[in-house]
């Protein structure tokens, strides 16, 4: 599958599928997004319930890495511990993780060596990178992944429905349902109807919220009332 760099307009990269015409990250910008519906519209705001708890985080697709960079700079600002899961069936080659500008363009250039770790470590084992995160990655696809943990917080991640309408069903979101502690939430970028109403059928509470540049609003969802 042919993958190509692009430049988004707040200067960071990602990357484009022309097979399956997606981008990994939204063409307003890479990190902004990545800000906004991870960080901002989940980290921070299950942050500000739990204090000084260890959070346990699942993504949906490690991709570029970029919201695992972007949760380990928060987690050390804040001095919270972080351990976070991660699934990818199809990992990027060193010679497009070379080109990912992210710790250039974040303004967090002492943060390089440890992205470049979240790429090349070991998979199917817990690597701590620093004393505020755990970083565990699986190679494997989410309709076949299990795990027996449970997490405080979901990065959903997936492409877009078009792309991968598997990834978008009832079935799918009763999974994740399952793998969410009580009052955990989940945060996508993706807020169509029929998403709306797969979550709503697998007992996600929705609440709709400001999206990120270039999209009017996201879904952050959760057992229990956001």
């Amino acid at each position: 599958m042919e993958r190509k760099i692009i430049m988004t307009k707040d200067g960071s990269v990602s990357i484009f599928i022309p097979e399956m015409n997606v981008t990994y990250h939204s063409i307003h910008g890479a990190i902004q997004e990545s800000l906004h519906v991870f960080i901002e519209t989940g980290l921070l705001y299950l942050l500000n319930k739990s204090p000084g708890k260890t959070i346990n985080i699942f993504e949906m697709g490690f991709g570029t890495g970029l919201n695992a960079l972007l949760t380990l700079i928060e987690a050390d600002k804040v001095k919270q511990p972080v351990h976070y899961t991660v699934i990818e069936l199809h990992p990027l080659d060193q010679s497009e993780i070379k080109l990912l500008n992210y710790c250039e363009q974040s303004r967090q250039p002492v943060y390089q060596s440890a992205f470049e770790k979240l790429h090349s470590c070991e998979w199917e084992k817990d690597i701590v990178v620093n004393s505020s995160f755990t970083f565990h990655k699986t190679k494997a696809d989410l309709l076949n992944f299990s795990t027996h943990q449970h997490f405080n917080l979901i990065y959903y991640d997936a492409f877009a429905p078009a792309a991968q309408p598997e990834l978008w069903t009832k079935d799918i979101f009763e999974k994740l349902y399952n793998m969410i502690l009580p009052e955990g939430i989940l945060v996508t970028y993706c807020s169509k109807g029929d998403v709306q109403r797969s979550m709503k059928a697998a007992g996600f509470k929705i609440e709709k919220v400001p999206g990120p540049i270039g999209k009017r609003e996201m879904i952050r969802a959760g057992k229990e009332s956001c």
